[in-house]
């Protein structure tokens, strides 16, 4: 089934709202993709108007910026620490922004937004 971004045909009461025409290809939304450890890998998807985007699937590299240093290393992402969106996500191992993963470098918060923007960034936290 579609996941569809149009009128739901209720109230926020609950009740029921005639819908004045059907479902249209532009409502259409698409299934989150979860971003996971793993052997990296990468989904382009074409968006309205014939641009597109990359989804990053599965990571196991982040680029971590050192603050102090002022310097951007490419660093092994070894396990997630915690997830502040759901701690659900920590336990399954999906990474999202503002996750704290653990990596050689030491444990990083994440700043981008990995399924959106399809690469890992990341800074340093003490």
């Amino acid at each position: 089934m579609a996941i569809w971004h149009g009128e739901s045909g209720k109230k926020p009461s609950g009740g029921k709202i005639k819908l004045a025409r059907k479902k249209r290809k532009y409502e259409l939304g698409r299934y989150a993709v979860h971003t996971r450890l793993g052997e990296e890998s990468r989904k382009k998807i074409r968006t309205k108007g014939g641009g597109y985007k990359v989804k990053l699937t599965s990571m196991s590299f982040v680029n971590v910026v050192d603050k102090k240093s002022k310097t951007v290393k490419k660093v092994k992402v070894l396990d997630v620490v915690t997830n502040p969106a759901n701690p659900d996500l920590a336990r399954r191992k999906i990474v999202t922004k503002g996750t704290i993963v653990n990596t050689e470098a030491g444990k990083v918060r994440i700043t981008s937004r990995p399924s959106q923007h399809g690469v890992a960034n990341g800074v340093a936290v003490e």
